[in-house]
């Protein structure tokens, strides 16, 4: 009776230690990437691979899938509508998706609003550079250029199409904006060839990697604009839209157009899940995430890797996704004829 005993409390305290295993113990959770490998919305997830499994219960294997096209709107629409809401499968996408909802396009399956917002490694100013061999030195030679210069685009959710349609509009210039290629390799390929004179996209990427860090080296190009609210360090000489606006006497709708188009930079770079993950496992990811990204090691890695950090917590973006998604009809049809749709 006693073996008895001894054996149903050992086997109870077994199961008992069963139960408590966390969720993620021995688990592999995929980000898919909405580029290319190697552009820098691909940089900052591979750096969170490398780190982020220490702060999670259960210490699983995180690993990288690359699912480029349409503006990570491919990658979006895979976490959203086809990944198994468990909290396995997260996605690295584009901050600007929630313009493709608000104009009803028929490619999307997602929700922007009930995305599970995890966080983002960094906020995502803009700027605009042009090849400093055309005679496109400033914004008011765009103005009055009788030749519209060509910027490169992969997607209307990418800085390159929208940064050039808002600066238009705002300001009066004309650009003229091819879109269709696969990344933002492609584009300054294109650039380097000559096909193309200017590109928009964000601060961080123009300083983090090549070819820029030649380019700026040689002065192949100038930056013609920047998206913050204050200037850049950086390139404290290029003017920010605010100022621009201000000197051109934009009018309120316009600045109302402008904010919506441009909150965008303050999604920043997205780690997001589907929805219906369970509440505790987002709340996993999320001090996990927090946790990894205040990490010295991290840090220092980042820094190494010429990554900026300046993070959004999943809470925060979570309340902006809704924000933007109450955007008033009027709005969303002038950003309707913006995009071109």
């Amino acid at each position: 009776m006693f073996l008895i005993l001894v054996l149903v409390l050992i086997l109870g305290w077994h199961g008992a230690l069963f139960a408590q295993a966390p969720f993620y113990q021995g688990k592999l959770i995929t980000i898919a990437v909405g580029t290319k490998a190697g552009d820098v919305y691909d940089l900052y997830p591979r750096l969170l691979a490398e780190y982020w499994p220490k702060y999670i219960p259960g210490n699983p294997n995180i690993i990288v899938q690359n699912v480029p096209g349409a503006g990570s709107l491919i990658a979006a629409n895979q976490v959203y509508s086809v990944a198994k809401p468990d909290g396995l499968t997260l996605g690295a996408i584009y901050p600007a998706l929630y313009f493709n909802q608000l104009i009803k396009k028929p490619e999307v399956k997602y929700d922007w609003a009930r995305f599970g917002w995890i966080g983002s490694t960094v906020t995502s100013n803009q700027l605009l550079y042009m090849r400093a061999d055309t005679p496109y030195r400033s914004i008011e030679d765009v103005r009055k250029a009788a030749t519209a210069p060509k910027c490169g685009a992969t997607d209307i959710s990418s800085a390159g199409y929208y940064i050039p349609k808002i600066i238009d509009e705002t300001l009066g210039t004309k650009f003229d904006i091819v879109s269709g290629y696969t990344s933002g390799q492609d584009i300054d390929l294109a650039v380097e060839r000559g096909e193309l004179q200017c590109r928009a996209f964000t601060i961080t990427a123009y300083f983090a990697r090549e070819p820029f860090i030649s380019w700026r080296k040689r002065n192949f190009t100038n930056v013609l604009i920047q998206t913050g609210s204050k200037r850049d360090g950086r390139i404290k000489e290029s003017p920010t839209i605010y100022e621009l606006m201000d000197k051109y006497k934009t009018p309120e709708s316009g600045r109302r157009l402008a904010k919506v188009i441009l909150a965008s930079g303050d999604f920043g770079r997205p780690i997001v899940t589907g929805p219906g993950v369970p509440p505790e496992r987002l709340k996993i990811l999320r001090e996990s995430f927090d946790k990894t990204i205040s990490d010295p090691a991290f840090l220092a890695e980042a820094e190494r890797r010429r990554l900026e950090i300046d993070p959004t917590h999943g809470e925060e973006m979570e309340t902006l996704a809704k924000e933007v998604m109450t955007t008033p009809p009027d709005v969303v049809a002038r950003m309707r004829k913006l995009l071109g749709e």
